[in-house]
Formats: structure tokens, sequence, C-alpha cells
């Protein structure tokens, strides 16, 4: 089963942050690819959506660039910055949390026996 374009859009955010903070840099569909084979295909994100959740980030001030020519060929480069490690925390945080309140919400808690 695929996750609709609609749930991964809220966490979005949360799932690049992520990725970020396991290594050190990345580009565009080395994430794409890694959330992809994580998640046995389940997320799949579309450069439509990727591109302007990371130039986002880098507004707000959580990513860095780094754009390195191979050959012919641009290849820009995303790090966490200092407060994108911190941002990245929190999210995941949050997001757990909020995860087990919909469980509670949902009534998906399993029940003692």
């Amino acid at each position: 089963m695929i996750f609709s374009s609609e749930l991964i859009k809220g966490t979005l955010k949360t799932i690049v942050l992520k990725q970020l903070s396991e290594g050190n840099k990345m580009y565009g569909y080395e994430i794409t690819q890694k959330v992809k084979e994580l998640t046995g295909d389940r997320i799949q994100i579309s450069e439509g959506a990727l591109y302007p959740t990371l130039h986002a980030l880098e507004k707000e001030g959580l990513l860095t660039t780094e754009t390195i020519y191979i050959g012919k060929r641009v290849r820009k480069y995303y790090r966490l910055s200092d407060s994108g490690k911190k941002k990245s925390k929190e999210r995941v945080s949050e997001f757990a949390e909020f995860v087990e309140t919909m469980k509670i919400l949902l009534d998906l808690q399993v029940k003692p026996a």
C-alpha cells in the first residue's frame, strides 16, 4: 500500500529533516530513494513535493546547501544547519507524540489481555 500524498504532505518536512539528520549531505533524488527504500516503497516522494519543501527549509535557515559540478551536471547537496539539527529532534519528538495521540483517538491501542 502506498500512502496518500495527503498523509505525506503533513509530515514531509519532518521526514526530510530526519533523513538529513542521519547522514552528512544528501541531494534531492538521494533523499527520495532513501525514503522509498526505508519504507518498502510505501512512501514515494515526488520531485514536485520534495523541492518546494527543501527550499522552504532552506529559507527557514534549517538547511545549508552546497553546489557541486560533476562534468556538465550540477548537483545541489543539502545539509542540516545547527538550528536544523535542533528542529529535526523537536519535529521527530512532536510527531511521535502525535502518533501516540492518534492511536488513542482512533482506538488503535493494544489492549492488555
